[in-house]
């Protein structure tokens, strides 16, 4: 076995047991309240948590919340509200993008069709509000609906750019930050407020983790490049063909001549690698480094995670907070 590989899975297993047993509680109460009168909304909040994913904002809710004093019941519920919100949020794109796969099988608009899975995502949505509005804290709720509409509005954002060539670095920065990494930051500041944290600590904690969001999207849209089919669980390439582009792209299509900004748009156009191949679009940007620079971008931002958290007084939580970035930098998924 690789060693790296061994080492990360090993610093994964200790992240993870440090909160194992609030994740557990996590789990449990989404599903408890994921039961809707309506049979079509329990059935796909129930496949969505059969198909696990890797629980990240929760745990980084978590351990901000233990890092900061103790991860109580607010922070158990907390965990399900932010995990719910993020499948709401797969939900809708895997409507907006027409996906047929998520996590390795047909994505839930392929089963239900689209029309229920919105009312299912927006269902999803109000049920995470309903249990954050049990904790009757004003500041929990603010932080929640400015986070939805950060993220609604970069889903708007985004479709407005659909089939376009002419998006920036800037632009693509503008959706990591509203698509994933605002999220990020709202967990962890979550997490710190129900573990007792004052404002300081809630911020340095929000701004950590805002710097691994971005690095943990940027990853992603260079995965989405190189990762393999099985591996990544959904179609290699599907930004492009679904009229997205995306950084490394971007900064390819700076260097490159008119007839490969043709192929581009021809794909966008089409919406299908069967004129150009996709091989043709990565080695395009292979050899206009577009990978490579999107790598050093991440990796400005997890260095910024880790200069944050390295001020923190040592802890298991701190330290397990530290291997976190290189868990979400590292992976091939």
């Amino acid at each position: 076995m690789n060693l790296g590989k061994l080492g990360q899975a090993l610093t994964a297993r200790e992240i993870f047991d440090l909160i194992q047993d609030e994740l557990d509680q996590v789990e449990k109460k989404i599903t408890h309240e994921s039961v809707a009168s309506v049979d079509a909304v329990t059935a796909i909040g129930q496949y969505l948590q059969s198909a696990g994913g890797k629980r990240l904002r929760p745990s980084l809710l978590l351990l901000s919340a233990k890092l900061a004093g103790h991860a109580g019941s607010c922070a158990i519920h907390l965990g399900a509200v932010v995990e719910m919100i993020h499948a709401a949020t797969l939900v809708h794109d895997d409507v907006i993008d027409a996906a047929q796969t998520r996590r390795g099988r047909a994505s839930t608009n392929v089963k239900w069709g689209n029309h229920t899975c919105v009312l299912a995502g927006d269902w999803l949505y109000m049920q995470a509000f309903q249990i954050a509005l049990r904790e009757r804290n004003f500041h929990i709720l603010e932080l929640l609906i400015g986070l939805t509409q950060m993220m609604v509005e970069g889903e708007l954002i985004q479709l407005e750019r659909i089939g376009r060539m002419d998006v920036t670095e800037a632009d693509c920065m503008e959706l990591v930050d509203r698509k994933t990494a605002c999220l990020f930051s709202v967990c962890a500041k979550l997490g710190a407020l129900a573990g007792g944290a004052d404002t300081r600590t809630q911020e340095g904690l929000a701004e950590y983790a805002w710097n691994l969001g971005m690095a943990f999207q940027l990853v992603d849209d260079v995965l989405d490049f190189t990762a393999r089919e099985k591996t990544l669980g959904k179609p290699v390439g599907g930004d492009l063909r679904e009229g997205k582009v995306t950084l490394p792209l971007v900064y390819a299509l700076e260097r490159a001549t008119a007839a490969e900004h043709c192929l581009v748009e021809t794909i966008l156009r089409r919406r299908d690698y069967d004129e150009v191949p996709f091989t043709r679009i990565l080695t395009l940007i292979e050899q206009y480094r577009g990978i490579q620079r999107v790598r050093t971008r991440a990796q400005a931002f997890t260095d910024k995670a880790r200069r944050i958290i390295g001020e923190f007084p040592d802890s298991s939580y701190q330290r397990a907070l530290l291997a976190l970035i290189e868990l979400v930098t590292e992976r091939d998924h």
